[in-house]
């Protein structure tokens, strides 16, 4: 049955307003516009570019709008698209609700404009490295996939593709949150730690955001859970076509040196292209999330086994004075740090950047891997209250001061660790960047050793 958005949008040309026009909600005006939608559009931050954009998609664009102003365009629409991402304080939600205009993201619209198989995945961490080994292993099944979502490229643009079999959701907290009438084939939930609290308006909403997954399955979707996460357990309903993965008694589990599922191994850890910890997780929760919609088991095998990595997880980007240095600029949640930890027996830890409300302790929970810390960026005094107690910590102003801090304090002996537990804007535009910065200063610093 089509939900009330679906209907809106059948029944002819709907006024839909947007507010934020970041890359997805640039994609959303574009696919509304070409089914003969009328698209209005306002963002609090509007540069040259922006105004660029609007113009080309020839839309009208409402540069900071006051409250009245915003109040007026919500009126005038008959559907409210807010950005992911945009604050859950924001005045466009309570103007919506109480004019009764519905809420829509773009998962609701792809969903209203194409039905093919969708396998969904999220999770506080690990979400782009499953999406991207999902991928993989439905293509080497022969199948059409494509990673969609929370990438580089919008649902609603994925879906202008007519010759894609599969999408691969990459599903963030702020896409869910905003879903009624998204259905998937398969929805995946990775793990669930504090996040986004700069965001959503609590851990609560944060919480009650991811476990919309499980709500969008379809009457014959199946439903993949880590079993090891109690949160993610917690949420699954009791009438749920369950596949679990993770723990000794899941579905897909490793035993001894393989990784198994319900029929028999299919891979082992040293035939994966990285075996820490978490990397063994996201090889099982990618065979429970691919074979039910297509790929074979020497297909998911294939996939793990030739990954080549994603940049900024973990990734060796130099040595000085026969000491490895990892990025793992990627981590920008204490649980995330806390993974890479493990994967090490002794690493000095570089950690700090901007806090996004979230409480920095549990990066104790790794304390035994880590030999010395530098802290930095905007968060440097709390990662110091974190560590100063039972670890050396250094703090730096600046990525070049974090390299050479680290450097004497790894004397010669353990690895240097990139894992901030924090986002990066602070100092940088994002943690490609931030990341970027720290391998070539390394490098650099490997250079001057050379010569």
């Amino acid at each position: 049955m089509r939900g009330p958005i679906a209907r809106a949008l059948d029944a002819g040309s709907c006024t839909i307003l947007l507010v934020g026009m970041g890359i997805t909600n640039r994609a959303v005006a574009g696919a509304l516009l070409r089914r003969g939608h009328t698209v209005i559009a306002a963002d609090d931050d509007v540069d040259e570019g922006l105004r660029q954009a609007a113009a080309a998609l020839d839309i009208e664009l409402h540069a900071a709008p006051t409250d009245s102003v915003l109040e007026s365009l919500v009126e005038q629409a008959d559907l409210v698209c807010p950005a992911p991402g945009l604050p859950e304080h924001h005045p466009v939600f309570s103007l919506a609700r109480d004019k009764d205009r519905p809420l829509v993201g773009e998962f609701d619209l792809a969903a209203a404009w194409d039905k093919r198989p969708i396998a969904a995945i999220t999770g506080t961490n690990g979400k782009t490295t499953v999406v991207e080994l999902a991928v993989a292993a439905l293509q080497h099944s022969g199948l059409n996939a494509v990673a969609a979502g929370n990438t580089d490229v919008p649902l609603v643009r994925a879906i202008d593709d007519l010759t894609i079999d599969v999408f691969v959701v990459e599903a963030s907290s702020f896409r869910l949150a905003r879903a009624s009438e998204f259905q998937v084939a398969v929805a995946t939930w990775l793990n669930f730690a504090p996040d986004h609290l700069d965001v959503h308006a609590d851990l609560e909403s944060y919480e009650r955001a991811k476990a919309e997954i499980f709500a969008m399955v379809g009457t014959d979707g199946v439903i993949v859970a880590n079993a090891e996460d109690p949160v993610v357990m917690r949420h699954v309903p009791e009438s749920a076509n369950l596949v679990t993965f993770g723990g000794e008694s899941a579905d897909w589990h490793l035993e001894g040196d393989d990784l198994v599922g319900p029929e028999g191994a299919f891979t082992s850890i040293d035939r994966l292209w990285r075996s820490l910890p978490h990397d063994i997780e996201d090889a099982l929760a990618v065979a429970a999330t691919t074979i039910p919609v297509g790929a074979t088991l020497s297909a998911v095998a294939e996939a793990c086994e030739r990954f080549a990595g994603l940049a900024h997880r973990v990734s060796p980007v130099g040595e000085i004075d026969g000491v490895t240095y990892f990025d793992d600029s990627k981590a920008t949640t204490p649980h995330a740090t806390v993974a890479a930890l493990r994967g090490f027996e002794k690493v000095v830890l570089i950690a700090g950047g901007r806090n996004k409300g979230i409480d920095l302790s549990s990066m104790r929970d790794a304390g035994e891997h880590v030999h010395a810390v530098v802290a930095i960026g905007d968060a440097a005094d709390e990662i110091t209250s974190v560590f100063s107690s039972t670890h050396e910590v250094v703090v730096a102003y600046d990525m070049q001061e974090a390299v050479a801090a680290a450097r004497r304090l790894a004397e010669g002996r353990v690895a240097v660790l990139l894992s901030p537990g924090c986002a990066s804007f602070d100092w940088y535009r994002n943690y490609g960047d931030r990341g970027d910065d720290c391998a070539r200063i390394v490098r650099k610093y490997d250079e001057e050793c050379v010569r």
